[in-house]
Protein backbone atom coordinates (compact mmCIF):
# COMPACT_ATOMS: atom_id res chain seq x y z
CA UNK A 1 0.00 0.00 0.00
CA UNK A 2 1.15 3.54 -0.85
CA UNK A 3 2.67 5.32 2.22
CA UNK A 4 3.37 9.23 2.60
CA UNK A 5 5.43 11.09 5.32
CA UNK A 6 3.57 13.71 7.55
CA UNK A 7 4.89 16.24 10.34
CA UNK A 8 2.74 15.68 13.95
CA UNK A 9 0.72 18.10 14.85
CA UNK A 10 -0.67 17.53 18.34
CA UNK A 11 -4.29 19.07 18.77
CA UNK A 12 -5.12 19.22 22.76
CA UNK A 13 -8.34 17.16 22.44
CA UNK A 14 -9.68 13.80 23.99
CA UNK A 15 -11.70 11.95 21.68
CA UNK A 16 -11.96 8.55 23.72
CA UNK A 17 -10.34 6.86 20.40
CA UNK A 18 -7.00 7.18 18.42
CA UNK A 19 -8.49 9.01 16.13
CA UNK A 20 -6.48 11.46 13.95
CA UNK A 21 -6.79 14.10 10.92
CA UNK A 22 -5.42 14.62 7.07
CA UNK A 23 -5.29 17.68 5.06
CA UNK A 24 -8.11 16.56 2.58
CA UNK A 25 -5.38 16.98 -0.11
CA UNK A 26 -2.87 14.33 1.69
CA UNK A 27 -6.15 12.55 2.18
CA UNK A 28 -6.49 12.14 -1.78
CA UNK A 29 -2.96 10.91 -2.42
CA UNK A 30 -3.03 8.70 -0.03
CA UNK A 31 -6.70 7.12 -1.33
CA UNK A 32 -8.24 7.37 1.55
CA UNK A 33 -11.81 7.65 2.87
CA UNK A 34 -13.52 8.91 5.99
CA UNK A 35 -13.35 6.34 8.76
CA UNK A 36 -10.59 4.46 6.85
CA UNK A 37 -7.62 3.36 9.02
CA UNK A 38 -3.92 4.74 8.80
CA UNK A 39 -1.14 2.49 10.13
CA UNK A 40 1.45 5.40 11.71
CA UNK A 41 4.55 4.59 11.64
CA UNK A 42 6.42 6.96 14.56
CA UNK A 43 10.20 7.56 15.74
CA UNK A 44 9.23 5.47 19.26
CA UNK A 45 6.18 3.63 18.34
CA UNK A 46 3.90 2.42 15.63
CA UNK A 47 -0.14 2.53 15.32
CA UNK A 48 -3.40 2.11 13.87
CA UNK A 49 -5.51 5.12 14.06
CA UNK A 50 -8.81 6.07 12.18
CA UNK A 51 -8.29 9.04 10.01
CA UNK A 52 -10.67 11.95 9.33
CA UNK A 53 -10.23 14.43 6.79
CA UNK A 54 -10.17 18.37 7.14
CA UNK A 55 -9.29 21.52 5.60
CA UNK A 56 -8.56 23.55 8.57
CA UNK A 57 -7.46 21.89 11.32
CA UNK A 58 -4.14 21.31 9.74
CA UNK A 59 -2.24 22.35 6.63
CA UNK A 60 -1.08 20.19 3.57
CA UNK A 61 1.82 18.11 5.09
CA UNK A 62 0.38 17.84 8.12
CA UNK A 63 -1.36 15.25 10.27
CA UNK A 64 -3.15 16.04 13.42
CA UNK A 65 -3.11 13.70 16.45
CA UNK A 66 -5.66 13.97 19.28
CA UNK A 67 -4.09 13.40 22.77
CA UNK A 68 -4.58 9.34 22.65
CA UNK A 69 -2.34 9.08 19.68
CA UNK A 70 0.23 11.75 21.02
CA UNK A 71 0.88 9.58 24.22
CA UNK A 72 0.76 6.45 22.78
CA UNK A 73 3.55 7.37 20.03
CA UNK A 74 5.44 9.79 22.07
CA UNK A 75 5.11 12.11 20.25
CA UNK A 76 7.24 15.77 20.07
CA UNK A 77 6.85 18.45 18.06
CA UNK A 78 8.10 17.82 14.42
CA UNK A 79 7.80 14.28 14.55
CA UNK A 80 7.39 12.70 11.12
CA UNK A 81 5.02 9.95 10.26
CA UNK A 82 5.32 7.61 8.03
CA UNK A 83 1.06 6.78 7.04
CA UNK A 84 -0.08 4.13 4.68
CA UNK A 85 -3.65 3.10 5.00
CA UNK A 86 -4.40 0.06 6.23
CA UNK A 87 -7.67 -2.55 5.51
CA UNK A 88 -10.58 -2.47 8.21
CA UNK A 89 -10.35 -4.54 11.70
CA UNK A 90 -11.85 -8.54 10.86
CA UNK A 91 -14.06 -7.83 14.06
CA UNK A 92 -16.48 -5.44 11.86
CA UNK A 93 -17.01 -8.92 10.02
CA UNK A 94 -18.01 -10.35 13.15
CA UNK A 95 -19.58 -7.69 14.71
CA UNK A 96 -21.95 -7.86 11.72
CA UNK A 97 -21.99 -11.45 12.17
CA UNK A 98 -23.75 -11.05 15.70
CA UNK A 99 -26.02 -7.82 14.03
CA UNK A 100 -27.10 -11.01 12.24
CA UNK A 101 -28.24 -13.02 15.02
CA UNK A 102 -25.28 -15.68 14.74
CA UNK A 103 -23.22 -17.17 17.64
CA UNK A 104 -19.29 -15.99 18.13
CA UNK A 105 -16.78 -18.17 18.24
CA UNK A 106 -14.32 -17.71 21.21
CA UNK A 107 -11.63 -16.46 18.92
CA UNK A 108 -14.10 -13.67 17.15
CA UNK A 109 -14.84 -12.68 20.80
CA UNK A 110 -11.34 -12.42 21.54
CA UNK A 111 -10.93 -10.29 18.01
CA UNK A 112 -13.53 -7.86 19.07
CA UNK A 113 -12.35 -7.32 22.63
CA UNK A 114 -8.56 -7.13 21.64
CA UNK A 115 -9.75 -3.94 19.04
CA UNK A 116 -11.73 -2.70 21.64
CA UNK A 117 -8.58 -2.34 23.67
CA UNK A 118 -6.43 -1.28 21.30
CA UNK A 119 -9.74 1.51 20.11
CA UNK A 120 -9.14 0.10 16.72
CA UNK A 121 -12.97 0.44 16.46
CA UNK A 122 -14.82 3.84 15.58
CA UNK A 123 -17.92 4.93 17.56
CA UNK A 124 -20.41 4.11 15.09
CA UNK A 125 -18.52 0.20 15.00
CA UNK A 126 -18.84 0.33 18.89
CA UNK A 127 -22.40 1.44 19.10
CA UNK A 128 -22.92 -1.39 16.64
CA UNK A 129 -21.72 -3.82 19.08
CA UNK A 130 -23.16 -2.55 21.78
CA UNK A 131 -26.72 -2.35 20.23
CA UNK A 132 -26.61 -6.27 18.84
CA UNK A 133 -25.76 -7.28 22.47
CA UNK A 134 -29.21 -5.75 23.24
CA UNK A 135 -30.90 -6.87 20.92
CA UNK A 136 -29.52 -10.06 19.70
CA UNK A 137 -27.92 -11.06 23.00
CA UNK A 138 -25.41 -13.85 23.63
CA UNK A 139 -25.11 -17.36 24.59
CA UNK A 140 -23.28 -18.59 28.07
CA UNK A 141 -19.95 -19.60 25.59
CA UNK A 142 -19.97 -16.59 24.21
CA UNK A 143 -20.43 -14.73 27.66
CA UNK A 144 -17.48 -16.76 28.90
CA UNK A 145 -15.41 -16.00 25.93
CA UNK A 146 -16.11 -12.13 26.35
CA UNK A 147 -15.52 -12.25 30.39
CA UNK A 148 -12.01 -14.06 30.22
CA UNK A 149 -10.88 -11.90 27.60
CA UNK A 150 -12.05 -8.86 29.25
CA UNK A 151 -9.49 -10.12 32.17
CA UNK A 152 -6.94 -11.35 30.48
CA UNK A 153 -6.81 -8.07 28.67
CA UNK A 154 -5.96 -6.05 31.45
CA UNK A 155 -3.92 -6.43 34.58
CA UNK A 156 -4.65 -8.28 37.84
CA UNK A 157 -4.89 -8.04 41.41
CA UNK A 158 -2.69 -10.18 43.31
CA UNK A 159 -3.12 -10.42 47.03
CA UNK A 160 -1.30 -13.86 47.54
CA UNK A 161 -4.46 -14.50 49.38
CA UNK A 162 -7.66 -16.76 50.25
CA UNK A 163 -10.63 -16.17 50.21
CA UNK A 164 -10.82 -12.67 48.45
CA UNK A 165 -14.35 -11.65 48.70
CA UNK A 166 -16.62 -8.99 47.00
CA UNK A 167 -19.72 -8.00 46.47
CA UNK A 168 -22.00 -6.33 42.90
CA UNK A 169 -25.28 -4.85 43.04
CA UNK A 170 -26.61 -5.03 39.18
CA UNK A 171 -28.13 -1.29 40.22
CA UNK A 172 -31.27 -0.08 39.07
CA UNK A 173 -32.75 1.02 42.45
CA UNK A 174 -32.34 4.53 43.75
CA UNK A 175 -29.85 5.49 46.69
CA UNK A 176 -28.16 1.65 46.29
CA UNK A 177 -25.55 2.67 48.89
CA UNK A 178 -25.31 -0.49 50.59
CA UNK A 179 -21.34 -1.28 49.81
CA UNK A 180 -20.22 1.76 52.25
CA UNK A 181 -21.63 -0.12 54.93
CA UNK A 182 -21.36 -4.05 53.66
CA UNK A 183 -17.82 -3.92 52.88
CA UNK A 184 -16.27 -2.02 55.96
CA UNK A 185 -18.96 -4.84 58.10
CA UNK A 186 -17.01 -7.68 56.28
CA UNK A 187 -13.43 -6.34 56.43
CA UNK A 188 -13.93 -5.62 60.30
CA UNK A 189 -14.07 -9.54 60.72
CA UNK A 190 -10.68 -9.99 58.83
CA UNK A 191 -11.76 -10.85 55.50
CA UNK A 192 -10.44 -9.36 52.33
CA UNK A 193 -12.60 -7.44 50.37
CA UNK A 194 -10.81 -5.46 47.22
CA UNK A 195 -14.32 -3.81 46.50
CA UNK A 196 -13.49 -1.86 42.80
CA UNK A 197 -17.03 0.07 41.54
CA UNK A 198 -17.86 1.71 37.87
CA UNK A 199 -19.36 5.47 37.98
CA UNK A 200 -22.90 5.74 37.41
CA UNK A 201 -24.68 4.47 33.99
CA UNK A 202 -28.10 5.59 34.03
CA UNK A 203 -28.17 6.43 37.89
CA UNK A 204 -27.57 9.24 39.94
CA UNK A 205 -25.02 7.79 42.04
CA UNK A 206 -22.50 4.85 41.79
CA UNK A 207 -20.41 3.74 44.40
CA UNK A 208 -17.39 5.38 43.41
CA UNK A 209 -19.22 8.07 42.77
CA UNK A 210 -20.61 8.44 46.52
CA UNK A 211 -17.19 7.32 48.09
CA UNK A 212 -15.28 10.07 46.46
CA UNK A 213 -16.98 12.03 48.54
CA UNK A 214 -14.92 10.90 51.33
CA UNK A 215 -11.99 10.11 49.58
CA UNK A 216 -9.77 9.59 46.62
CA UNK A 217 -10.92 6.66 44.65
CA UNK A 218 -8.69 7.27 41.28
CA UNK A 219 -6.17 4.72 42.80
CA UNK A 220 -3.29 2.88 41.22
CA UNK A 221 -3.20 -0.88 41.27
CA UNK A 222 -0.05 -1.23 43.54
CA UNK A 223 -1.93 1.71 45.83
CA UNK A 224 -5.00 -0.71 46.10
CA UNK A 225 -2.89 -3.79 46.80
CA UNK A 226 -1.23 -1.88 49.70
CA UNK A 227 -4.21 -0.41 51.19
CA UNK A 228 -6.11 -4.07 51.14
CA UNK A 229 -2.98 -5.14 53.18
CA UNK A 230 -2.89 -2.77 55.37
CA UNK A 231 -6.56 -2.32 56.26
CA UNK A 232 -8.40 -5.26 54.40
CA UNK A 233 -10.59 -3.67 52.02
CA UNK A 234 -10.59 -0.72 49.38
CA UNK A 235 -13.61 1.14 47.64
CA UNK A 236 -12.31 2.38 44.58
CA UNK A 237 -13.12 3.21 40.67
CA UNK A 238 -12.54 0.51 38.72
CA UNK A 239 -11.86 2.54 35.44
CA UNK A 240 -8.76 4.10 37.19
CA UNK A 241 -6.76 0.96 36.76
CA UNK A 242 -6.77 -1.51 33.94
CA UNK A 243 -8.84 -4.02 35.45
CA UNK A 244 -11.09 -5.64 32.51
CA UNK A 245 -10.06 -2.20 30.15
CA UNK A 246 -12.76 -3.45 27.45
CA UNK A 247 -15.23 -2.88 29.51
CA UNK A 248 -14.98 0.74 30.75
CA UNK A 249 -14.83 1.49 27.04
CA UNK A 250 -18.07 -0.24 26.75
CA UNK A 251 -19.82 1.08 29.35
CA UNK A 252 -19.01 4.52 27.77
CA UNK A 253 -21.11 3.68 24.69
CA UNK A 254 -23.90 2.36 27.27
CA UNK A 255 -24.27 5.55 29.09
CA UNK A 256 -24.30 7.43 25.80
CA UNK A 257 -27.29 5.43 24.83
CA UNK A 258 -28.59 4.97 27.88
CA UNK A 259 -28.99 0.64 27.50
CA UNK A 260 -27.73 -1.95 29.71
CA UNK A 261 -27.33 -5.44 27.97
CA UNK A 262 -27.62 -7.93 29.33
CA UNK A 263 -25.11 -9.97 28.69
CA UNK A 264 -22.33 -7.83 28.85
CA UNK A 265 -24.01 -6.78 32.34
CA UNK A 266 -22.90 -10.21 33.23
CA UNK A 267 -19.56 -10.00 31.53
CA UNK A 268 -18.43 -6.92 32.86
CA UNK A 269 -19.54 -7.59 36.56
CA UNK A 270 -17.53 -11.17 36.61
CA UNK A 271 -14.65 -9.94 34.93
CA UNK A 272 -13.94 -7.10 37.24
CA UNK A 273 -14.71 -9.48 40.32
CA UNK A 274 -11.76 -11.85 38.26
CA UNK A 275 -9.47 -9.24 37.65
CA UNK A 276 -9.25 -8.13 41.68
CA UNK A 277 -9.01 -11.64 42.48
CA UNK A 278 -12.20 -12.29 44.04
CA UNK A 279 -12.88 -16.08 44.93
CA UNK A 280 -15.84 -15.71 46.19
CA UNK A 281 -18.54 -13.18 45.13
CA UNK A 282 -21.91 -12.11 46.10
CA UNK A 283 -24.00 -11.12 43.37
CA UNK A 284 -27.11 -8.67 44.76
CA UNK A 285 -30.27 -8.78 42.28
CA UNK A 286 -32.51 -5.41 43.38
CA UNK A 287 -36.15 -6.51 42.21
CA UNK A 288 -39.36 -4.84 42.33
CA UNK A 289 -41.61 -2.12 40.31
CA UNK A 290 -39.22 0.55 38.17
CA UNK A 291 -35.73 -1.48 39.33
CA UNK A 292 -33.92 -2.60 36.48
CA UNK A 293 -35.49 -6.65 37.09
CA UNK A 294 -39.14 -5.88 38.01
CA UNK A 295 -40.04 -9.26 38.76
CA UNK A 296 -38.88 -12.40 40.91
CA UNK A 297 -38.65 -14.69 37.93
CA UNK A 298 -36.66 -12.66 36.04
CA UNK A 299 -34.29 -12.11 38.91
CA UNK A 300 -34.11 -15.60 39.63
CA UNK A 301 -32.80 -16.30 35.91
CA UNK A 302 -30.40 -13.89 35.95
CA UNK A 303 -29.15 -15.46 39.11
CA UNK A 304 -29.20 -18.75 37.44
CA UNK A 305 -26.81 -16.68 34.73
CA UNK A 306 -24.44 -15.10 37.48
CA UNK A 307 -24.31 -19.07 39.34
CA UNK A 308 -23.87 -20.42 35.80
CA UNK A 309 -21.11 -18.34 34.74
CA UNK A 310 -19.42 -18.60 37.96
CA UNK A 311 -19.27 -22.67 37.84
CA UNK A 312 -17.79 -22.17 34.03
CA UNK A 313 -15.62 -19.51 35.38
CA UNK A 314 -14.18 -21.66 38.13
CA UNK A 315 -15.79 -18.56 41.05
CA UNK A 316 -18.20 -19.65 43.98
CA UNK A 317 -20.83 -17.00 43.06
CA UNK A 318 -23.86 -16.96 45.67
CA UNK A 319 -27.29 -14.32 44.57
CA UNK A 320 -28.64 -12.27 46.94
CA UNK A 321 -32.35 -11.04 45.64
CA UNK A 322 -33.05 -8.12 47.34
CA UNK A 323 -36.25 -5.77 47.46
CA UNK A 324 -35.87 -2.86 44.84
CA UNK A 325 -39.42 -1.59 44.70
CA UNK A 326 -38.66 1.91 46.06
CA UNK A 327 -35.26 3.90 47.23
CA UNK A 328 -32.96 2.22 49.20
CA UNK A 329 -32.44 4.87 52.46
CA UNK A 330 -34.04 8.05 51.63
CA UNK A 331 -31.07 9.99 49.95
CA UNK A 332 -30.21 9.76 46.52
CA UNK A 333 -26.95 11.83 45.24
CA UNK A 334 -23.56 11.43 45.80
CA UNK A 335 -23.02 13.85 48.64
CA UNK A 336 -26.46 13.42 49.93
CA UNK A 337 -25.71 9.12 50.16
CA UNK A 338 -22.23 9.80 51.78
CA UNK A 339 -24.22 11.30 54.34
CA UNK A 340 -26.76 8.65 55.19
CA UNK A 341 -23.68 5.67 54.84
CA UNK A 342 -21.92 7.73 57.55
CA UNK A 343 -25.42 8.20 59.74
CA UNK A 344 -26.00 4.38 59.33
CA UNK A 345 -22.13 3.16 60.40
CA UNK A 346 -22.69 5.48 63.22
CA UNK A 347 -26.17 3.68 64.16
CA UNK A 348 -28.64 6.03 62.65
CA UNK A 349 -29.28 4.81 59.36
CA UNK A 350 -32.31 3.94 57.78
CA UNK A 351 -34.32 0.64 58.68
CA UNK A 352 -34.11 -0.46 54.49
CA UNK A 353 -30.10 0.40 54.09
CA UNK A 354 -29.30 -1.30 57.46
CA UNK A 355 -31.44 -3.94 56.70
CA UNK A 356 -29.81 -4.02 53.17
CA UNK A 357 -26.32 -3.92 54.13
CA UNK A 358 -26.30 -6.39 57.23
CA UNK A 359 -28.38 -9.10 54.68
CA UNK A 360 -25.44 -8.56 52.42
CA UNK A 361 -22.42 -8.51 54.56
CA UNK A 362 -24.15 -11.58 56.36
CA UNK A 363 -23.94 -13.78 53.59
CA UNK A 364 -20.43 -12.59 52.45
CA UNK A 365 -19.20 -13.63 56.38
CA UNK A 366 -20.87 -17.05 55.73
CA UNK A 367 -18.79 -17.28 52.30
CA UNK A 368 -15.88 -16.32 53.98
CA UNK A 369 -15.89 -18.65 56.93
CA UNK A 370 -16.04 -15.88 59.29
CA UNK A 371 -19.73 -17.24 60.52
CA UNK A 372 -20.88 -20.16 60.31
CA UNK A 373 -23.97 -21.06 57.97
CA UNK A 374 -26.99 -19.09 59.30
CA UNK A 375 -25.77 -16.95 61.55
CA UNK A 376 -23.95 -14.28 59.59
CA UNK A 377 -26.58 -11.90 59.70
CA UNK A 378 -26.93 -11.63 63.27
CA UNK A 379 -22.53 -11.70 63.38
CA UNK A 380 -22.93 -8.08 60.99
CA UNK A 381 -25.56 -6.92 63.11
CA UNK A 382 -23.46 -7.10 66.17
CA UNK A 383 -19.97 -5.69 63.96
CA UNK A 384 -22.17 -2.69 63.22
CA UNK A 385 -23.80 -1.96 66.37
CA UNK A 386 -20.54 -2.39 68.21
CA UNK A 387 -18.68 1.03 66.47
CA UNK A 388 -16.41 -2.08 64.56
CA UNK A 389 -17.46 -1.18 60.79
CA UNK A 390 -17.36 2.25 61.49
CA UNK A 391 -14.08 2.05 62.58
CA UNK A 392 -13.16 0.16 59.96
CA UNK A 393 -14.57 2.50 57.17
CA UNK A 394 -12.88 5.18 59.37
CA UNK A 395 -9.58 3.61 58.25
CA UNK A 396 -10.63 3.09 55.20
CA UNK A 397 -11.21 6.87 54.24
CA UNK A 398 -8.02 7.14 56.00
CA UNK A 399 -6.01 5.08 53.98
CA UNK A 400 -7.59 6.74 50.79
CA UNK A 401 -6.52 10.00 51.40
CA UNK A 402 -9.40 11.39 52.99
CA UNK A 403 -10.43 12.90 56.66
CA UNK A 404 -11.17 9.54 58.95
CA UNK A 405 -12.96 12.12 61.49
CA UNK A 406 -15.42 13.34 59.00
CA UNK A 407 -18.77 14.03 60.09
CA UNK A 408 -22.10 13.33 58.29
CA UNK A 409 -22.61 16.97 58.57
CA UNK A 410 -19.71 18.01 57.55
CA UNK A 411 -20.29 16.82 53.80
CA UNK A 412 -21.37 19.88 51.67
CA UNK A 413 -24.70 19.56 49.84
CA UNK A 414 -26.32 21.86 46.53
CA UNK A 415 -27.52 25.58 48.62
CA UNK A 416 -30.60 25.22 45.95
CA UNK A 417 -33.34 23.38 47.72
CA UNK A 418 -37.40 23.33 46.83
CA UNK A 419 -39.54 21.37 48.77
CA UNK A 420 -42.37 19.39 47.21
CA UNK A 421 -45.35 18.98 49.16
CA UNK A 422 -47.96 17.13 49.79
CA UNK A 423 -51.05 18.00 48.00
CA UNK A 424 -53.79 16.10 50.32
CA UNK A 425 -53.98 13.89 52.69
CA UNK A 426 -53.77 10.55 52.24
CA UNK A 427 -50.97 7.75 52.15
CA UNK A 428 -47.90 7.18 50.14
CA UNK A 429 -49.08 4.17 47.92
CA UNK A 430 -46.33 4.18 45.42
CA UNK A 431 -42.90 5.88 44.46
CA UNK A 432 -41.00 5.81 41.10
CA UNK A 433 -37.94 4.55 40.36
CA UNK A 434 -37.27 5.72 37.78
CA UNK A 435 -38.98 9.60 38.26
CA UNK A 436 -36.87 9.77 41.31
CA UNK A 437 -34.04 8.73 39.15
CA UNK A 438 -34.61 11.13 36.09
CA UNK A 439 -35.13 13.99 38.87
CA UNK A 440 -31.79 13.46 40.77
CA UNK A 441 -29.54 13.41 37.65
CA UNK A 442 -31.71 16.14 36.08
CA UNK A 443 -30.10 18.22 39.35
CA UNK A 444 -27.27 17.53 38.42
CA UNK A 445 -26.06 14.45 40.21
CA UNK A 446 -23.79 12.70 39.72
CA UNK A 447 -21.25 14.62 38.39
CA UNK A 448 -22.58 17.87 40.82
CA UNK A 449 -21.77 15.44 43.85
CA UNK A 450 -23.69 17.98 46.18
CA UNK A 451 -27.31 17.72 43.78
CA UNK A 452 -29.74 14.81 44.78
CA UNK A 453 -32.81 14.85 46.80
CA UNK A 454 -34.36 13.24 50.19
CA UNK A 455 -37.25 10.93 49.87
CA UNK A 456 -39.02 12.29 53.08
CA UNK A 457 -42.12 9.40 53.57
CA UNK A 458 -42.17 5.96 51.93
CA UNK A 459 -44.73 3.40 50.93
CA UNK A 460 -47.45 2.91 53.96
CA UNK A 461 -46.50 5.99 55.54
CA UNK A 462 -49.73 8.47 56.33
CA UNK A 463 -49.01 12.20 55.47
CA UNK A 464 -51.23 15.16 55.50
CA UNK A 465 -51.90 17.90 52.88
CA UNK A 466 -48.80 20.78 53.27
CA UNK A 467 -46.46 18.11 54.76
CA UNK A 468 -43.35 17.39 52.91
CA UNK A 469 -42.88 15.12 50.35
CA UNK A 470 -39.53 15.37 48.95
CA UNK A 471 -36.56 17.83 49.07
CA UNK A 472 -34.70 18.57 45.81
CA UNK A 473 -30.90 19.98 46.22
CA UNK A 474 -29.08 21.56 43.50
CA UNK A 475 -25.55 23.26 42.92
CA UNK A 476 -27.09 25.50 39.95
CA UNK A 477 -30.70 27.35 39.52
CA UNK A 478 -30.93 25.87 36.11
CA UNK A 479 -30.35 22.56 37.33
CA UNK A 480 -32.86 22.93 40.37
CA UNK A 481 -35.70 23.87 37.21
CA UNK A 482 -34.57 21.34 34.97
CA UNK A 483 -35.39 18.87 38.34
CA UNK A 484 -38.66 20.31 39.37
CA UNK A 485 -40.15 20.47 35.77
CA UNK A 486 -39.59 17.01 35.75
CA UNK A 487 -41.35 16.17 38.99
CA UNK A 488 -44.53 18.75 37.92
CA UNK A 489 -44.52 16.18 34.73
CA UNK A 490 -43.48 12.83 35.83
CA UNK A 491 -44.59 13.07 40.13
CA UNK A 492 -42.67 10.25 41.80
CA UNK A 493 -44.70 9.62 44.76
CA UNK A 494 -48.43 9.03 44.47
CA UNK A 495 -50.70 10.05 47.74
CA UNK A 496 -53.74 7.68 48.08
CA UNK A 497 -56.33 7.03 50.50
CA UNK A 498 -58.21 3.70 51.59
CA UNK A 499 -60.63 4.70 49.11
CA UNK A 500 -59.19 3.55 45.56
CA UNK A 501 -62.64 4.51 43.62
CA UNK A 502 -66.27 5.15 43.81
CA UNK A 503 -68.55 3.37 41.14
CA UNK A 504 -72.72 4.79 40.90
CA UNK A 505 -75.23 2.91 38.96
CA UNK A 506 -77.95 5.32 38.32
CA UNK A 507 -81.26 3.39 37.43
CA UNK A 508 -83.05 4.87 34.16
CA UNK A 509 -85.84 7.10 35.02
CA UNK A 510 -88.87 6.90 32.04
Amino acid sequence: MRSISLKAKSLDMETGRNIVVLHEQDAEELGHFVGDRVKLVAPKATLVAIANTTKRMVQRGEIGAFIEVTEALGLKPGDILSVTLVSRPRSVDFIKKKMAGQQLSTEEVNAIVDDIVARNLSSTEMTAFVVSECIRGMSTSEIVALTRRMVDSGDKLELGISPVLDVHSIGGVPGNKYSLVTVPIVAAAGLAVPKTSSRAITSAAGTADVMEVLANVTLGMDEIKRIVQKVGAVLAWGGAVKLAPADDIIIGVERTLGVDPRCQLLASVMSKKLAVGADRILIDIPTGPGAKVETTDQARSFAHDFMELGRRLDVQVEVAITYGGQPVGYAVGPALEAREALETLRGNGPGSLVEKATSLAGIMLELGGAASAGMGRQMAHEILNSGKANQKMCEIIEAQGGNPDVKPEDIPIGDKKEVILALHDGYVTHIDNGSINKIARATGAPRGKGAGLRVILKEGRKISKGEPLLEIYAEHEAKLDDALAIAKRSPPITIGGMLLEKMTHRPHMG
